[in-house]
């Protein structure tokens, strides 16, 4: 059999204890060492007589079982003893002696011991703890030892200072490790009982009537069924009565007490109170009666008074068994609810019609209900009353008209604060798109002007602006100030909002009037392209007329989105993909894959039947074109970091250096670019973030790694200055100084053999 854990055993730790309780030690006698105390030994080594020598050595082989202390291994381990004792009661004639129960603890780690009592009530005796937790010494004459564990068995007496208990049972923890520690254990005994308790039972039981008694138990009902309430929607047609309609109700019913609340569900703008409820929280009969019942006349009990008060004025009640007189009276219960059932609510007949998802469960369960099918008790709902709105008088704008329209206190019309937070400029990013556009004319000096058109995203605001051009006539500036531009075509006075020109209606090929101008877009800036066919996906909603509720969804620039592009390619290419194919290898006679713009857009052209836009011919253009890859200057943009720390007066490099030296780990004199970009704005270099991106894109490696002190010094303007020759200083342009000129990476080159790949599929 398995032993428990050596450290937590009694017989190691009182071994080691009585070393230093017992009063022996060695002295000399003659120079001669001798054992001196109690456990001296006589000649040859037999005990002296009243001598009693205890065992060197536990029971137990050393070896066996953990390392771990016993405070450790047996830690919130409780041996748990069922035991009693009897006391004597000198001066009571109902009783000679008590038996009291007791629980005895004991505790494996440090062998400690608790008695304690469990508490009974109205005993009258002090009860609870009667023997605190600590180590129990044995009686005598063994009062230096202490109990252990071999102390205790079942069916065993056991004395705690004077006092006698009897262990009769433990609990199952107890068994398997008394088994364990190879204790075989008596059996169990009955605890007896106490004889004042059991002469006290039979009094009480003797003060219990014989007579028939009813026990009303709601407590078990209200446990189980507490928050449980079941939901029913039903109506209550009062149309029979003057100014009578049809009411909504909600009844709850109660599970846990079987009482029923109604609430009537008031209309927005009825007329009627909201009052809190139709019929307050109560247990409803089932047939309502005549008149009231007085206060008494319904009850559970039936009390009679036997004597009549003609014995000294005192009466005798008992119960009536019989409940003669009662008024019985049947009340609403769950059973009696139904989909499609009347009840009567004092008089008033509801209807129920339809039930929640918990009481569809609760029925489905409980009486195997399975059919919910709800009756249509809900009015249809009026037709909507359109709101219409006078016709604009010309006074003002459309939107400040309107808004007068909608309240006794008018209101400015509110802007679209969000939008304008979202595409208002920010940095390099100006959310602003530039068009350029001539005016389609038959007059020959209008022919020839030149206009750029600015499209705020912010706020769908345009204005138009003539750069200046020599020996023209026409003096340039500012052609049409900023605002939003009605589209042409529509009746000036009627009551809808007029339409405004978008960013969906300008696009490169697109014509737009403007207050009796028609200008032709033919060009945009490279921000205006790059800015498209990066949000080429974003897309506005506007609701049908049809139907107010179904939103239709428009993409904004899908001009530049070149997946629609090249799905509208497929459909008009597709019925003759091999002469297309033909054609775009006719034009390379060399093989080369690549064809000049001009003979792409013209062959574009050819394809589409002019179906195609020029802003698509160019979005394709621009998606397959070859770009020449333009390194930028080093030193230029040394040249220009230098002048902008001059203007900031920033002459900290040395601190720079240290920081960037800091973050090299590896002190190898290179660090990543990401990590010197955040270095240095860390540090708050007073450089721009797309100068310090292209600064630092220059200066890397084929690794990504940049050698930071060649960068400091490079940036030093006071030890390292650039000469000023080397220094173009661009002067700020605003938005409406571009010329129109195109822009500065133009689309020369287009690789034709990627497209016909990617839409007519793997090339011949």
């Amino acid at each position: 059999m398995a032993l428990p854990l050596l450290p937590g055993n009694s017989f190691n730790r009182n071994l080691g204890k009585e070393k230093f309780h017992k009063s022996q030690h060695w002295s000399y006698c003659n120079k001669v060492s001798m054992l001196v105390g109690e456990d001296k030994p006589g000649i040859g080594g037999e005990p002296l007589p009243g001598q009693k020598l205890k065992p060197k050595y536990s029971v137990f082989p050393r070896g066996l079982g953990s390392d771990a202390p016993s405070w450790v291994a047996f830690d919130k381990q409780v041996l748990s003893f069922d035991a009693y004792f009897d006391e004597e009661v000198p001066d009571k004639n109902q009783e000679l002696y008590r038996i009291r129960q007791c629980k005895i603890y004991f505790y494996l780690e440090d062998d400690t011991i608790q008695v304690v009592e469990p508490q009974v009530k109205n005993s009258g005796i002090p009860q609870g703890t009667l023997l605190r937790r600590h180590r129990v010494p044995l009686p005598p004459p063994n009062e230096d030892e202490f109990y252990t564990i071999d102390n205790f068995n079942l069916d065993t007496d056991i004395i705690f200072y004077g006092r006698r208990y009897r262990i009769t049972d433990c609990d199952q923890f107890t068994k398997n490790f008394l088994r364990k520690m190879g204790v075989r254990l008596n059996p169990a005994q009955n605890r007896p009982d106490d004889p004042y308790t059991k002469e006290r039972q039979k009094l009480i039981d003797s003060m219990t009537p014989l007579r028939p008694y009813e026990r009303f138990d709601t407590l078990r009902q209200f446990l189980e069924h507490d928050g449980h309430v079941l939901r029913f929607y039903g109506i209550w047609d009062d149309t029979d009565s003057m100014f009578g309609d049809v009411r909504e109700v909600v009844l709850h019913y109660f599970l846990s007490d079987d009482t029923i609340e109604i609430k009537e569900v008031i209309p927005v703008n009825s007329g009627r109170d909201a009052v809190p409820l139709f019929l307050n929280r109560q247990k409803l009969p089932k047939y309502a009666p005549v008149g009231l019942y007085q206060p008494g006349v319904i009850t559970d009990r039936t009390v009679l008074n036997v004597f009549g008060g003609l014995v000294g004025n005192k009466g005798r009640y008992i119960l009536d068994n019989r409940k003669t007189g009662a008024v019985h009276q049947e009340f609403y219960k769950d059973c009696d609810l139904r989909i499609g059932s009347a009840i009567n609510v004092w008089g008033r007949k509801i209807v129920l019609c339809d039930c929640d998802e918990f009481t569809k469960e609760y029925y489905r369960t409980k009486y195997g209900v399975q059919d919910f099918t709800p009756i249509p008790y809900k009015a249809p709902p009026p037709p909507k009353v359109e709101r219409t709105f006078p016709v604009y008088n010309g006074f003002g704008s459309e939107e400040d008209s309107l808004c007068s329209c909608m309240g006794l206190l008018p209101k400015p019309p509110q802007k679209d604060f969000k939008k304008f937070m979202e595409k208002d400029r920010q940095g390099l990013e100006s959310n602003i798109l530039r068009f350029l556009a001539q005016l389609i004319t038959t007059d020959p000096i209008d022919k020839d002007r030149k206009f750029i058109i600015s499209y705020f995203l912010s706020d769908d605001t345009i204005s138009v602006f003539e750069p200046p051009q020599r020996n023209t006539g026409v003096i340039g500036g500012k052609f049409l100030e900023r605002s939003r531009i009605k589209k042409p075509g529509q009746e000036l006075y009627k009551s809808e909002l007029p339409e405004y020109y978008k960013a969906v209606d300008l696009y490169v090929g697109a014509k737009v009037c403007f207050h009796g101008h028609v200008f032709l877009l033919v060009d945009a800036d490279e921000y205006a392209f790059n800015y498209m066919e990066k949000h080429a996906n974003e897309a506005s909603y506007k609701s049908s007329e049809a139907n107010q509720t179904k939103r239709i969804r428009t993409l904004i620039f899908a001009m530049a989105n070149i997946n629609i592009i090249l799905n509208k390619l497929k459909e008009i290419g597709e019925p003759r993909s091999r002469e297309i194919k033909q054609i775009f290898a006719a034009t390379d006679p060399q093989h080369t894959t690549i064809i000049d713009y001009d003979e792409f857009r013209n062959l574009m052209l050819n394809i589409s039947d002019g179906k195609f836009s020029e802003h698509e011919i160019m979005t394709i253009g621009r998606y397959y074109s070859v770009r020449d890859e333009n390194e930028m200057d080093a030193v230029y943009l040394l040249a220009v970091s230098q002048e902008e720390l001059k203007k900031n007066n920033f002459e900290n490099f040395a601190q720079l250096y240290a920081h960037l030296a800091y973050n090299d780990r590896d002190k190898c004199g290179l660090l990543a670019s990401d990590k010197c970009r955040t270095v240095c704005k860390s540090f708050r270099l007073p450089l721009p973030d797309d100068l310090l991106r292209a600064l630092l894109a220059s200066c890397e490696d084929c690794k990504d790694q940049v050698n930071y002190k060649k960068l400091v010094d490079g940036l030093n303007w006071r030890e390292h200055p650039i000469p000023t020759f080397q220094t173009i200083l661009i002067p700020l342009q605003y938005e409406d100084e571009w010329s129109g000129q195109p822009p500065t990476l133009p689309v020369k080159k287009v690789k034709y053999l990627p497209l016909i790949e990617d839409v007519f599929g793997i090339k011949d």
